[in-house]
């Protein structure tokens, strides 16, 4: 049984510079610089005329897989350093109403359902958060960084010991970047 060799193009547009390492990538842009520290053993990433080759020999089903993830990254970065990712989040309450503000690298949530000691959202690093009355806006460069902050803000205001169906109160994802 031979297995072929799996294979897949980034490309990298003019403006962006990709530096290519042993084990690792940086791209840098006009928003800024990001990088991925470890690449699999197994994938190897080659510089082409404005494109990144990221491939692997007798790749079974485990490695394509590999090769896909690795270049969905670079693909993720290069959009990142020339426009910021950016997820729209919504402040909804109906009980009590809630306060939302940057404090430091926390999003502070108070009143959250009538509580006394506010909730809290870790933003992460490269993350910025701007509040805009029901609005919570999250950019950043590196969309997993992004994301998780975001995620960490509708988590944050997380309903339990109570109907769902009652309190629909939090603060809540309305757009992803795509």
């Amino acid at each position: 049984m031979v297995f072929p060799e799996a294979r897949e193009e980034v490309r990298v547009p003019d403006g962006v510079t990709v530096t290519l390492q042993e084990r690792a990538v940086k791209v840098k842009g006009p928003k800024g610089e990001l990088s991925l520290a470890q690449v699999h053993p197994r994938v190897a990433l080659a510089k082409q005329q404005g494109a990144v080759l990221v491939t692997c020999a007798m790749a079974r089903r485990r490695e394509k897989a590999l090769v896909g993830t690795v270049a969905a990254h670079l693909r993720n970065m290069v959009q990142g350093v020339q426009e910021p990712w950016e997820y729209r989040l919504k402040v909804v309450y109906s009980h009590f109403p809630i306060k939302v503000k940057v404090q430091g690298a926390e999003l502070l949530v108070d009143n959250f359902i009538g509580e006394k000691s506010p909730r809290r959202a870790a933003i992460l690093p490269g993350v910025e958060v701007k509040v805009d009355g029901d609005q919570v806006v999250v950019r950043g460069i590196d969309l997993g960084n992004a994301g998780q902050t975001a995620a960490n803000i509708e988590q944050a205001c997380r309903i339990r010991d109570r109907d769902p169906r009652v309190f629909q109160d939090g603060v809540y994802i309305v757009t992803k970047p795509e």
